[in-house]
């Protein structure tokens, strides 16, 4: 007989914004459990979208992940010999993960100089409904619907 499933734990709320989103994704950002310099490479992209769009850089963050978060995706399902691309819809803690996901490996395929300018653009432009983050949301939501006939091999 299997164990009980391990609680799911959320982060404390991040210091400088008092926000859970923010504190989920300076953990997405951190690496090698540096989480020192995760934060500062968040705030610092905060800083630089508050520099050039007058907004709050959190409110900027917020809407770049409503505008990444997926609805639906596909999953692979084999029945009798083939297989399927199964439309299902998104939990809403993988869609935040997913769009964190998405997000930060745009950011690091960026030219820019710095990891924090780089995340500020990337932001910028999914909040802008642009950039590749959301282009991936895009194809994955087209994927989804090119596969809706298969949608009765429910998981």
């Amino acid at each position: 007989m299997r164990e009980e499933r391990a609680q799911l734990r959320s982060p404390n709320p991040d210091p400088r914004y008092d926000d859970m989103l923010v504190a989920r994704f300076v953990n997405a950002v951190m690496r090698d459990g540096k989480k020192g310099l995760a934060q500062k490479i968040v705030y610092e992209a905060f800083d630089i979208i508050e520099d050039h769009t007058d907004e709050p850089g959190d409110e900027v963050f917020k809407k770049a992940v409503n505008n990444v978060a997926p609805l639906v995706e596909v999953r692979s399902r084999r029945v009798g010999g083939a297989t399927y691309q199964v439309p299902v819809e998104v939990r809403a803690d993988r869609r935040m993960t997913l769009a964190f996901r998405w997000i930060l490996q745009f950011a690091r395929d960026r030219k820019e100089n710095t990891m924090a300018v780089r995340m500020a653009r990337e932001l910028q432009s999914a909040a802008d409904g642009e950039g590749r983050a959301v282009k991936k949301k895009d194809d994955t939501h087209r994927m989804a619907e090119a596969n809706k006939a298969y949608s009765h091999f429910q998981f």
